[in-house]
């Protein structure tokens, strides 16, 4: 077994065996969350409330990027985008009930199924859900090929990116259980690449894609400007202050009201604006939870 480095607080001399095997939980912080097989642990309907879409969710970064394009059709007018959200919670192990699985097999949230059609349409992935639901009400996906293209582009991008984000440079700097030098400054450098990449890009358009809101800014918001505002506690270490047109861009899309709805969905605390743990009926934001301490 490795020795550990006290002077440096990681492990020293690691060596792989031969054959990697699953004898003590990891993964930190999530650890509960993390096994090397697939499929249900339990057996376990999900309910099914009144309304087309039936969402199963937690209000995660991918989360938010559903609510806030399902109360964004819903603001266009799109009443056929009616939804219920109900709370996943990962921490329990939710996503391993059999109902959970037999809509996602991969029991990741946020997963959904619309009930318009007979059979139900099963949905998972926020990238494959928001493209299903553009082109569902021709809405936020531009018809023109090239404006199209380039937002399925940063679309696409968003989806290779925030894995380095999230389970790259979040999980080392504040949800592993030491503290590694090396990984941690591998995803430092890689989310201030991303975000460079995406600032650069908003210092040539209003909006990701060009001048029109689209899904890929509904898929990018949600990651992004909390990186901004608090994501990890890293704002200082990562020198989020120098990218001004990210700032702007998140500014502005943190103004619209269907983003502000769609972010507290499927939340379990929050901030000033208050939190929503399910949505069932759109009169439920007057009924929200608000933190004690905010």
């Amino acid at each position: 077994m490795a020795q550990s480095d006290p002077a440096n607080n990681q492990p020293a001399g690691y060596v792989p065996p031969k054959v990697w095997t699953w004898d003590t939980p990891s993964g930190g912080a999530f650890a509960s969350i993390n096994r090397p097989v697939s499929g249900a642990t339990h057996e376990k309907e999900l309910p099914v409330g009144k309304h087309p879409f039936q969402l199963y969710s937690l209000g995660t970064p991918n989360g938010v990027k559903v609510t806030i394009m399902l109360e964004e059709l819903l603001a266009a007018g799109h009443e056929g985008a009616e939804y219920d959200a109900w709370l996943i919670s990962i921490g329990d192990g939710d996503q391993f009930g059999s109902g959970f699985v037999e809509i996602n097999p991969n029991s990741k949230i946020p997963a959904m199924r619309d009930h318009a059609l007979d059979p139900p349409v099963n949905l998972f992935e926020s990238g494959s859900i928001l493209f299903y639901l553009a082109e569902k009400f021709g809405a936020f996906l531009p018809e023109e090929p090239h404006q199209r293209a380039q937002t399925m582009n940063w679309l696409m991008w968003q989806m290779g990116a925030a894995p380095y984000i999230g389970g790259g440079f979040g999980h080392f700097y504040q949800y592993a259980p030491f503290r590694i030098e090396y990984a941690i400054n591998r995803f430092a450098m890689e989310a201030k690449r991303q975000f460079h990449v995406l600032d650069t890009q908003l210092g040539k358009s209003e909006y990701v894609a060009g001048d029109d809101y689209t899904i890929a800014d509904i898929a990018i918001y949600p990651w992004y400007s909390v990186m901004m505002r608090d994501g990890y506690g890293a704002q200082e270490f990562l020198s989020v202050h120098e990218y001004a047109n990210i700032h702007r861009w998140m500014n502005t899309l943190g103004q619209r009201e269907a983003v502000k709805r769609g972010s507290i969905v499927n939340q379990t605390s929050g901030g000033p604006e208050g939190f929503l743990r399910e949505r069932h009926d759109a009169s439920d934001f007057d009924n929200r939870e608000y933190p004690e301490n905010p």
